[in-house]
């Protein structure tokens, strides 16, 4: 199953923080289902920042630590095996870039005014009217997305409508 981009944009980078934490409500609520999301903003004097939500570094040291721990115990040293199963997770984690691309993340994100914010969400699965309706009061602007041509203007009139 494919997950669809979505690339919104506000007006400052305290509302798309607050549509990320947001997001992770409706994940709880099961209305929202994100494979990957990320925050980029610019600030007045026109630095970039990028911000990703989902830790592979993260992810892969605590499956590795697992992994090595595992191992560790068949060997009577599980320490060891967690030690070396966590760094060699972190290692794979960074490497491997799923989800958002981070080149298409600093592209966009060059692109926003001084002062402006956007959200990349990479959507696996989601009730739309009820997340359409969850973020209508954050004024989005649909800066990118990979849905269908309907679908876009779809999702451009529903968030633009009061």
């Amino acid at each position: 199953m494919m997950a669809d981009l979505v690339v919104l944009g506000f007006t400052d980078k305290d509302k798309a923080e607050a549509v990320l934490r947001l997001s992770k409500e409706l994940s709880r609520q099961e209305l929202l289902d994100l494979e990957d999301a990320a925050l980029a903003w610019r600030t007045p004097d026109g630095k970039v920042h990028v911000r990703q939500s989902y830790s592979l570094t993260g992810a892969g040291a605590a499956g590795g630590a697992l992994w090595g721990t595992l191992f560790g115990l068949l060997f009577l040293m599980p320490v060891f095996g967690a030690a070396v199963g966590a760094a060699t997770g972190a290692v794979a984690g960074k490497l491997s870039d799923i989800g958002v691309n981070d080149a298409f993340v600093k592209e966009v994100a060059n692109t926003l005014e001084p002062g402006r914010a956007a959200v990349f969400a990479l959507v696996r699965r989601s009730t739309p009217d009820r997340v359409r309706e969850a973020l209508r009061p954050f004024n989005p602007t649909v800066l990118r997305t990979s849905l269908t041509k309907d679908r876009e203007e779809e999702l451009v009139e529903a968030l633009q409508s009061k």
